[in-house]
């Protein structure tokens, strides 16, 4: 969970974004995408790890949810 990355993690973390940015290339997505991690139950988060959710295809609406 976000809240237990330290120091240690800044390698691995830094490259799930750099992955996100080849996976948005191949999937031919890279001109609007965004990337979502949620932390805890109160905000969603059903699988406890750390993943990023990339969403495209549509505009983000405000309020989001």
């Amino acid at each position: 969970m976000p809240e237990d990355i330290d120091d240690e993690d800044i390698k691995i973390v830094g490259n799930l974004f750099v992955v996100a940015s080849k996976i948005a290339k191949d999937l031919n997505i890279d001109k609007g995408y965004r990337l979502v991690m949620n932390n805890g139950s109160n905000a969603g988060q059903s699988v406890f790890h750390i993943h990023l959710h990339m969403l495209s295809g549509r505009k983000l609406s405000w309020p989001p949810g």
